[in-house]
This record gives C-alpha cells, sequence and structure tokens, in this order.
C-alpha cells in the first residue's frame, strides 16, 4: 500500500520570489537551494520541490520533467491554527481569494502563490473518514 505522497513539485519563474514567499511568509525550512535550477523546502515531513521549467526539462539524469500552468496542492494546518494562518496570508498582502466550509464545520481558504499557484490551506481533518 502506498503510504502518502512525499514530494509535491511545482515549476517556478524566480527563484528569490519563490524563497520568499515559502520560505518567510510560510515558513517553510529551506532543504537545499542550487541557482537558477531550484529551491526545496521542508513541510512537516514532506517536500515541496521547486524548479525553474528550463532546467527540470533539459535534466539527462534524470526523467525530464516540467509543467505549465496552475498547479493545485493544499497545506495542512491544526484546527486551532486556521485563523492564525488566514491572518498571516492576510497580513502578508496577499489575496484570499476564496473560502470553503467543509463537513463537520471544516475550513480551507486558497491563495496564490507569486507564480500563480493555486494554494489552499486545510483544516487538519478534511480528508479523513
Amino acid at each position: 500500500m502506498i503510504q502518502k505522497i512525499k514530494e509535491t513539485c511545482l515549476y517556478v519563474s524566480d527563484l528569490d520570489k519563490t524563497q520568499n514567499f515559502y520560505h518567510n511568509v510560510l515558513e517553510l525550512p529551506i532543504i537545499s537551494r542550487k541557482e537558477d535550477a531550484f529551491i526545496f523546502f521542508r513541510a512537516g515531513s514532506d517536500v515541496l520541490l521547486c524548479f525553474m521549467n528550463e532546467y527540470a526539462a533539459s535534466q539527462e539524469h534524470l526523467p525530464a520533467h516540467f509543467a505549465n500552468g496552475n498547479i493545485h496542492f493544499a497545506f495542512e494546518a491544526k484546527v486551532e491554527d486556521y485563523q492564525l494562518w488566514k491572518n498571516k496570508i492576510k497580513e502578508a498582502g496577499i489575496e484570499i481569494t476564496h473560502e470553503q466550509e467543509w463537513k463537520n464545520n471544516l475550513m480551507s481558504f486558497y491563495f496564490e502563490d507569486p507564480n500563480k499557484h493555486v494554494l489552499e490551506i486545510v483544516s487538519e481533518g478534511i480528508w479523513d473518514e
């Protein structure tokens, strides 16, 4: 049985803006950075890989991979931290584009990163049965 998705991969156009957003705003620790190539972040026990599109598409030692368009993924936060994260995003001047109520009164909200990827912060328990 597969246990979980370990990595999420995004393709970005500016490593400095990406670092500022994910490290300074979302507080993800940096694992590694290579100029004009990638920056990797720790997200709990998972990893967020951010590649420059040109770099990822030109790889020869690994399968070349890249994507275009707005990719969506979600971060999970404890229910008691949901409002804290919502406030933090607003205070950073980032527009919340949608807020959704799910089962059991659990909430999530959507916003964009500097590369226009659609991010979501979900309350813990949304996907639990």
